[in-house]
């Protein structure tokens, strides 16, 4: 199958300065492009939550495998086109025996460092579940990582999860986005100099019809534009993605694809816009990345590109427990 980098039928620009209610997007997918059974030898359930970057003409893709012996654990594997990603083995990352997963991969340029940001368990931690992250000098090395260190950010004030941590540098500000499942957007900042701790107490951008896996792009390089992806559940068996824009990254967030009716990116409901050419195989499109412009930590990304996705069919996870759901993996081009 052929991953091609398209076009939207409009160009960025426009769509940044086009109305939420004029705002329209369409995508193709074909075939997973990486299967949990591809590699399956009756330990893992499901491959999600994908991370990815291109180094040196590489991509270097991380994601959380569920399993029936351990539940939560994050993987990485590499390959030089999609095409061959399902022949590759993940290599289950060694720097944490325990909860780890959601991962978040980049570049930290002031540091010369590569950076996982996850969410993590460890009961000899102040606090046992909370933001972590690891450090590795080379990305190609699965064993290279540092072990996990908590990143000691400021919970919400609220009982319900936090997850799903992000981080995107601005000038001399870093920004950690994060949801909390119950509608809400928060946001953390930190100096420059102080990453990856130094974290204030976390602000709510907005909440609605969200749901988890924000992730935040840097998308018009000179004007300082930034794109905010977020998935949303009007059903729970069936996720579909949102969009907003804003100026600044502690600034109002405007939606330009803020409905199910006029979504993002889903497969299913009134608003369907994303047809696949290789037959359906899944009715959710669920904790998406983008596939970014560079690597680092200004998480620069363009308008018109792929975005990789876990998706299931509704008959594949009716009945199961959430953790035994078999997500794969896809990647939806943008429709010229």
């Amino acid at each position: 199958m052929k991953f091609l980098c398209a076009v939207f039928f409009f160009s960025a620009l426009a769509i940044l300065q086009t109305p939420a209610e004029e705002s329209q997007f369409a995508w193709t997918v074909g075939e997973p492009f990486i299967r949990t059974r591809d590699f399956n030898d009756d330990e893992w359930i499901a491959i999600k939550d994908p991370s990815i970057v291109q180094y040196e003409g590489t991509w270097h893709l991380f994601c959380t495998l569920r399993g029936h012996e351990r539940t939560h654990a994050i993987v990485h594997t590499s390959f030089t086109d999609f095409e061959e990603a399902d022949a590759t083995k993940p290599v289950v990352l060694p720097n944490h025996d325990g909860y780890f997963c959601a991962p978040h991969v980049f570049w930290f340029a002031p540091e010369e460092k590569w950076y996982l940001i996850c969410q993590a368990k460890d009961s000899q931690w102040e606090i046992e579940y909370q933001a972590a992250y690891a450090t590795t000098d080379d990305i190609s090395d699965p064993t290279s990582w540092s072990p996990l260190k908590p990143m000691k950010a400021v919970r919400p004030p609220n009982d319900n999860p936090w997850l799903d941590f992000w981080v995107i540098r601005d000038g001399e500000v870093v920004y950690l986005f994060f949801t909390s499942d119950n509608g809400k957007i928060w946001r953390a900042e930190t100096e420059l100099a102080e990453f990856p701790y130094g974290w204030s107490k976390p602000d709510l951008c907005f909440d609605g019809d969200i749901f988890e896996a924000n992730h935040v792009y840097r998308v018009d390089h000179e004007q300082g534009k930034f794109l905010n992806l977020v998935e949303a559940q009007a059903r729970a068996d069936r996720r579909y993605f949102k969009a907003y824009v804003s100026d600044t990254l502690d600034g109002e967030w405007k939606p330009i694809a803020g409905t199910l009716a006029r979504p993002y990116a889903a497969a299913w409901g009134p608003g369907e816009n994303v047809e696949q050419t290789a037959g359906r195989w899944t009715h959710g499109i669920s904790h998406g990345e983008l596939l970014r412009a560079g690597y680092d930590e200004s998480m620069r990304a363009d308008f018109d590109a792929p975005f990789l996705f876990q998706g299931v069919l509704h008959p594949d996870r009716q009945g199961k427990d959430y953790g035994k759901i078999p997500w794969d993996l896809g990647l939806l081009e943008p429709v010229k």
